[in-house]
């Protein structure tokens, strides 16, 4: 388990990073203000990981034990506005896609392990890392006034989260090392998220 342990913040870091991405891109079609922008990255990046702290019982949340994400993105948002300009005209919509994918894949997974971690039964922790991968992106776009991508999408979302997840406690119980079972099933998400928007594949 202190394997699992050493490996959380690591992909956190990634997925709190990727999620916010996001959340930026999506606020700023929105035109919102500096407040506005913040308040969307964060519930993106720490929404699905805070429920997930609710619902264990863990404490403290995972954003105030590692504050040094709130700050990042705290001065992320200060410079947000000109770089996604910027990246407006020169970065394909894809890779906003992408930065959504690897937002959902590094946190359901980390979820998962956090939940693992803690004893929970198998079926726990897979829906743990759901919940974490998951109900950031619902907060966004509730506050953006949208109906939720995991209810409107159509492609595997929430599906390939549980797969990853499912994967990842395969793997640990077959005696995997926690950093190569939590990079492999991670990008497992990632690449079902992926291949499934890039070949319309849909749950209809």
């Amino acid at each position: 388990m202190r394997a699992e342990q050493a490996v959380v913040p690591a992909i956190e870091f990634v997925a709190v990073m990727a999620a916010a991405f996001s959340g930026f891109a999506e606020a700023r079609t929105k035109n919102m203000d500096p407040v506005g922008v913040f308040t969307v990255a964060f519930v993106t990046a720490f929404g699905g990981g805070t429920l997930r702290d609710v619902l264990l019982d863990r404490r403290p949340f995972f954003w105030v034990e590692h504050q040094a994400y709130v700050v990042l993105i705290l001065v992320l948002t200060l410079i947000a506005t000109p770089l996604l300009r910027l990246a407006q005209r020169v970065v394909p919509p894809t890779l906003f896609v992408v930065a959504d994918a690897i937002g959902l894949g590094f946190f359901s997974i980390a979820g998962t392990a956090v939940a693992h971690e803690l004893g929970s039964p198998p079926i726990v922790a897979a829906l743990m890392g759901v919940v974490t991968g998951v109900f950031g992106g619902v907060l966004r776009d509730v506050i953006l006034n949208e109906v939720p991508m995991v209810l409107r999408d159509g492609k595997p979302y929430a599906l390939a989260a549980l797969v990853g997840c499912v994967f990842y406690l395969l793997l640990m119980n077959a005696g995997t090392p926690a950093s190569l079972a939590t990079w492999i099933a991670a990008a497992l998400i990632v690449a079902v998220r992926l291949v499934a928007w890039r070949w319309n594949w849909t749950l209809r």
